[in-house]
């Protein structure tokens, strides 16, 4: 385990560790490993925590964890940010919305994107499953904010700078750490039990715990209050193309949506910087999982299968190997209790067809280290407080979820029914880049809910729509 303190609460400290740290940092290339601070002393499997109690600890450095770590700490209280694995490390969801950015905004770090040189994303584009594509859903055509365009990114150079980020905001930041146990009392402090990599195990307090774990879901599942979606059990294989189609001559990209022919599954196709392009096939888990061969065999099928990725790949060549994962959609029943709460997937997954993941983890964790740094200061770590920012949250989620379950109603086209409603255009576009926490984001639905029914009940709506 390698531990880095921060020392950005002690005021006028100019000779500490951590502003050594920050002022050596700026000559130490971004997203080069932690064992660039070895020189001041922190060496890996060497267990450095130095404090026993925090105001708060954050398990799991995700997007969602790294940013409420980062807001509580620069309110300058005492965070830990703790991480099972060593950073940087993989993870899936490269496709982010553009409404990610007023939180990089909001964290300081827009023009860090921009310098790490990932792939822009201009819009996003479906493709039917008898071929026929979509016009790309241009975010500038409906929107003149400077979050109009996104990326495409490395979730291992991505988190690691979110991680790096928390760091430069105070938090002490620890990876290749276990949680062995959370003991949560009738009243905070609660306890957490951790485990570097030498094997030795240390006891933590904390007044506030956020669970970022992603879908561990630590706090979730060991209170059983997880309740799964039972249409959108999906599953994912997905790998990482040289060749493949693209853009190319380092313009921004279009994250590309597309069905099989039969709609029984779907891929996503995303550009990403080093040349390569990220594809994955979803489908619902038995589909994909359960109908014998291996997942390479499966998605070699499902590539015959759909005539848009099967051209885009003709000369293409997969780099590594295949990658499989359940995507179980799912929500919890409790968001926060007496001195704990979850953010980002920890408490709630939506299918991956938006690239909504990344946004929702990193807009939970703003709100929440907002409430929990308001609580804290004024002395409040009931659930209500830190589950203040919940209901505004789920009101907003909601309209992505009910679009997700659009898009996996056989029976609807998307083309068809922006020709009939092309003055949805707009609220289309704003669902896309997750622009759902204010004006009438679910005004679209009027329409597209009877749309819908109509779909399901047999009625040319192909037809309807040319009339």
């Amino acid at each position: 385990m390698l531990v880095v303190q921060s020392s950005l609460r002690v005021a006028g400290d100019d000779n500490s560790l951590g502003a050594l740290i920050r002022r050596r940092r700026r000559n130490v290339q971004f997203l080069s490993g932690w064992h660039d601070f070895a020189e001041f002393g922190c060496e890996k499997g060497i267990t450095m925590i130095a404090n026993r109690s925090y105001d708060c600890v954050v398990l799991g450095a995700g997007p969602g964890g790294s940013s409420a770590a980062a807001i509580v700490a620069e309110q300058g209280l005492s965070v830990l940010l703790v991480e099972r694995d060593k950073m940087p490390r993989f993870h899936v969801g490269e496709s982010l919305m553009p409404e990610t950015y007023w939180v990089f905004e909001r964290l300081g770090i827009v023009n860090e994107l921009d310098r790490i040189g990932f792939t822009r994303k201009y819009g996003v584009q479906f493709v039917s499953s008898n071929d026929r594509e979509t016009k790309p859903f241009v975010f500038a055509e409906h929107d003149s904010r400077p979050c109009n365009e996104t990326w495409h990114v490395d979730r291992a150079k991505f988190d690691h700078l979110l991680f790096e980020t928390a760091f430069n905001r105070g938090a002490t930041c620890v990876d290749g750490t276990r949680v062995l146990e959370i003991d949560i009392r009738n009243k905070s402090p609660h306890l957490v039990t951790l485990q570097g990599e030498d094997g030795k195990q240390q006891e933590i307090s904390a007044k506030v715990i956020i669970d970022a774990s992603g879908q561990s879901s630590l706090l979730a599942n060991r209170f059983q209050t997880k309740e799964y979606y039972d249409d959108l059990r999906k599953a994912a294989i997905w790998g990482y193309y040289d060749g493949a189609v693209r853009a190319g001559g380092g313009k921004a990209e279009v994250t590309c949506i597309l069905h099989t022919k039969t709609k029984d599954a779907w891929f996503w196709y995303i550009p990403l910087s080093d040349g390569t392009v990220s594809v994955g096939l979803v489908g619902d888990n038995d589909f994909l999982l359960k109908r014998g061969g291996s997942p390479a065999k499966t998605f070699e099928t499902e590539i015959n299968n759909c005539p848009g990725v099967k051209r885009r790949l003709m000369d293409a060549k997969l780099r590594g190997k295949f990658a499989v994962a359940k995507e179980f959609s799912y929500t919890v029943k409790e968001q926060s209790g007496d001195g704990w709460v979850l953010v980002g997937d920890a408490g709630g997954f939506i299918d991956p067809c938006y690239s909504s993941g990344v946004f929702l983890a990193l807009k939970s964790g703003v709100m929440a280290g907002e409430a929990v740094a308001e609580g804290l200061h004024a002395g409040d770590t009931s659930a209500k407080q830190l589950g203040k920012w919940t209901r505004e949250y789920e009101a907003g989620v909601k309209w992505i979820r009910k679009l997700v379950r659009a898009f996996y109603t056989k029976e609807f086209s998307f083309g068809s029914f922006m020709n009939a409603h092309p003055e949805h255009a707009k609220n289309v576009t704003n669902l896309l880049i997750g622009r759902v926490f204010e004006g009438n984001p679910g005004k679209v639905f009027e329409d597209m809910d009877p749309w819908i029914e109509k779909a399901k009940r047999g009625e040319d709506m192909e037809m309807a729509a040319s009339n």
